[in-house]
């Protein structure tokens, strides 16, 4: 579709009006002919992000996948490694996956392979219920969720490049913040669920293989949103011979950490900052003693979880749009604050009316200092860099990330083992840490708002 054809639609209109108002579409980073398709690109990205967005509620290793493991008799060790395993193993490949996504012209079709893959995999996870129970269902689960996991990465350094292809920097950040708001609608309708049906360990093998296939089939649905795309070939996409050339001390990769300081700055600081999201299940495992471990509170959790995501993420996104590296500090700051105040209420034992007051609204507070994070480190990566060189930068960081989540989340459960608060204490002082080394980033983002 031609330019002007692209900006009489009706997602043309409604994109101006929604972010353009009078000063049109601010294109500085992007190509004149990505800026006529900016509308269409725009809402296709987010619904391709909506419909995933739903399917990672929908196998959530911290509600569904936990249910799962212990209505098929899955022993507690496998309980304990499916978390970092999906967040770690989507970011370890992508610094070997880089070089071919970077080979590509139109980098959405290695997005769609990995979202076709994911969907494939989800597939797979949804029979195990049917077929396996103990020990065979927790090694079936955990291959599944790997395979899952490392189809992810490409999927996240794919989805990046094309984002910055196609959508302008002054927007990229309300993107994604409006993705995790609508993400946010789901978690509080998952919470609601769990409320009126009191206990999802009551599901049986069948409904649990309904579920994994509904959550399956809307990552397949995505890869046609994706294909959708308006995506303008790369100029001059990298070929085999340069890699090749291209190999050994001198390499792309590792090599910018200690070649281009701001981006080893916004390394550690991401690294830093993980405690505000592996800090929630120790807010949980809190509030699950203090409140006799009834699953009421679990939905109310999964609902205050939601909630905290809807509230919060317009308004990161929009902040993360005029200051992406403000959002980070000031977020991080915030963790620190909440975190240390945990650690005070885990100390004192908090019980009874006073536990049911403060645990939902510590993980609620908690829940918006994790969006800002987020939020402001993903629209950070994306801004600081154009072209194959934002490839590089989001597949060395997130390699970087999964070896220490890896380690970090390693370290607090032995940590954990001997006391609770003294792991969110490691956390507290690592956030506060970070967001202090926060000030030494560059400001990247557009002023052009």
């Amino acid at each position: 579709m031609n330019g002007s054809s692209s900006q009489n639609s009706f997602f043309a209109r409604l994109y101006h009006r929604w972010l353009s108002g009078s000063i049109g579409i601010p294109c500085k980073t992007i190509s004149e002919d990505a800026c006529h398709e900016v509308p269409h690109n725009f809402f296709s990205i987010f619904f391709a992000k909506i419909l995933t967005q739903i399917g990672d509620r929908l196998i959530n290793p911290k509600t569904t996948l936990i249910w799962l493991t212990n209505s098929l008799g899955v022993p507690s060790f496998f309980e304990g490694i499916l978390v970092p395993l999906r967040e770690s193993g989507s970011m370890l490949p992508q610094l070997f996956i880089a070089s071919w996504v970077q080979k590509q012209s139109l980098r959405k079709h290695a997005w769609a392979l990995g979202n076709a893959l994911q969907g494939l995999f989800i597939f797979s996870l949804a029979f195990i219920p049917l077929l396996f129970k103990g020990v065979a269902a927790g090694w079936a689960i955990t291959g599944a969720i790997a395979a899952f996991s490392l189809s992810r990465g490409l999927s996240s350094i794919a989805a990046k490049d094309v984002m910055g292809k196609t959508t302008p920097k002054a927007r990229r950040g309300r993107l994604n913040g409006w993705v995790s708001s609508a993400g946010g609608f789901i978690a509080m309708a998952a919470g609601v669920t769990l409320l009126i049906q009191g206990n999802w360990t009551e599901l049986g093998p069948v409904q649990f293989t309904w579920i994994l296939s509904i959550g399956a089939g809307l990552w397949l649905l995505s890869v046609l949103l994706i294909e959708g795309i308006r995506e303008f070939p790369t100029s001059s996409p990298i070929s085999s011979e340069h890699f090749s050339k291209k190999r050994g001390p001198n390499t792309p990769g590792m090599s910018l950490l200690w070649k281009d300081n701001a981006f080893r700055t916004f390394v550690i600081v991401r690294a830093l900052a993980i405690g505000s999201g592996l800090s929630a299940p120790y807010i949980i495992s809190l509030a699950h003693k203090a409140l006799d471990g009834r699953s009421f509170w679990l939905g109310v959790f999964i609902i205050v979880d939601g909630l905290s995501a809807t509230l919060s993420s317009p308004f990161w996104g929009r902040m993360s749009d005029r200051s992406s590296k403000f959002v980070l500090r000031f977020a991080m700051s915030i963790t620190t604050a909440l975190l240390m105040m945990a650690c005070t209420l885990s100390w004192i034992q908090i019980q009874g009316k006073t536990a049911m007051l403060t645990y939902p609204i510590l993980f609620f507070l908690l829940g918006i200092a994790h969006s800002g994070v987020r939020l402001g480190r993903k629209t950070y990566i994306v801004d600081m860099a154009e072209g194959d060189q934002r490839t590089q930068y989001v597949s060395v960081s997130n390699s970087i990330i999964g070896i220490i989540l890896l380690a970090m989340g390693a370290i607090t459960s032995a940590v954990s083992l001997l006391s609770v608060p003294l792991a969110l204490l490691v956390f507290a002082v690592c956030a506060g840490a970070g967001s202090l080394l926060a000030i030494r980033l560059p400001e990247v983002s557009d002023e052009e708002n």
